[in-house]
């Protein structure tokens, strides 16, 4: 090479390195100057479930380690799908998060033929901050303790037994169908608009059992009103130790569902990584694992890199449960 090209090669190596630290500078102003105004956090079902109840406990650490508002903003509807769309379409300017879970991200696709997001296109993820569990209960005056005895009453009543869930096509809905088939219950689905109102007709026995998240219905097995008869994690959920798994009692189910923050497509990644790891420490945190577990979830807190992977690899394993229990696209 001749010494006037070596010496332009020179030129390019530095330019591209000031370039990158330009970049790398430019990233590291932007993360430290957001958050600048108040931050929306959408919530895509109602108030009093595990989405709503958690996302408040976020906004109120997340508002003393940012120095800002955070505003949870309930946006119910079609099973998540409102809330997650109003996301979709907000600016990517930092300013405006969702919580989502296995049903608005993974399940939805396989049960709604015209779903107005794509996950992977329009969402980049910021953290999976808890793996969840599901526990089935019934009212205490029904009488049933065990699932096995739950299945007798079902069978002795055929045709005049519901459940309910938090939505055609949620988690909930799946795991309800997937014991409706495996012991041949003929149970009739009763999908609600999220687990608070679903959780309140079972209490006033309109419905006689129900799959829901731990933050609506745990508050009811510790006051008596409910009767916990299985949790969908694999093993007993520490905060519940009384309460055999469906696994325990033979009825595997297989499926572990999980939640997370996502942002807009677009939002800048130094945005993304800070609130990533204000999450993470905030989970990983005693206290923080602590109330994770009073609310149902189990504290994993991923880097975007692994959320995105774990969506990869998981969401087929929901999309052949969705085909297993029968439940057809909408």
């Amino acid at each position: 090479m001749s010494r006037s090209g070596r010496a332009l090669g020179a030129v390019a190596l530095a330019l591209s390195l000031m370039l990158a630290s330009a970049a790398v500078a430019s990233a590291q102003a932007q993360s430290q100057a957001w958050p600048s105004k108040p931050i929306r956090l959408i919530a895509p079902y109602p108030p009093g479930g595990q989405t709503d109840v958690v996302a408040r406990y976020f906004a109120e650490k997340l508002q003393a380690t940012l120095g800002q508002t955070v505003i949870v903003e309930n946006k119910a509807g079609a099973q998540g799908i409102v809330g997650t769309e109003a996301a979709k379409n907000a600016p990517p300017d930092g300013y405006t998060f969702v919580y989502v879970n296995v049903s608005t991200i993974c399940i939805n696709p396989f049960v709604h033929t015209r779903l107005p997001y794509d996950a992977a296109r329009d969402f980049v993820p910021v953290t999976q901050h808890g793996l969840s569990v599901l526990a089935m209960v019934v009212p205490a005056t029904l009488g049933p303790k065990t699932v096995k005895e739950f299945i007798a009453y079902a069978k002795a009543n055929r045709g005049k037994v519901s459940y309910a869930s938090f939505g055609q096509g949620s988690s909930s809905h799946i795991y309800g169908e997937s014991l409706n088939q495996m012991a041949d219950l003929g149970m009739q689905h009763v999908p609600y608009k999220g687990a608070a109102p679903a959780t309140q007709d079972v209490l006033a026995g309109h419905v006689p059992m129900t799959i829901q998240d731990l933050a609506a219905v745990g508050p009811h097995i510790a006051a008596g009103k409910l009767v916990g008869l299985a949790v969908t994690s694999p093993q007993r959920w520490p905060r519940l130790p009384d309460i055999p798994s469906f696994d325990e009692q033979g009825y595997p189910l297989n499926l572990v569902g999980w939640n997370g923050i996502m942002a807009p497509a677009g939002t800048p990644p130094a945005i993304v990584e800070r609130l990533g790891d204000e999450i993470r420490k905030l989970v990983h945190a005693p206290e923080g694992k602590e109330k994770l577990l009073d609310m149902g979830l189990l504290a994993t807190g991923t880097t975007s890199a692994e959320m995105a992977e774990l969506i990869r690899g998981g969401c087929a394993r929901w999309g052949e449960a969705v085909r297993r229990a029968g439940i057809k696209p909408e």
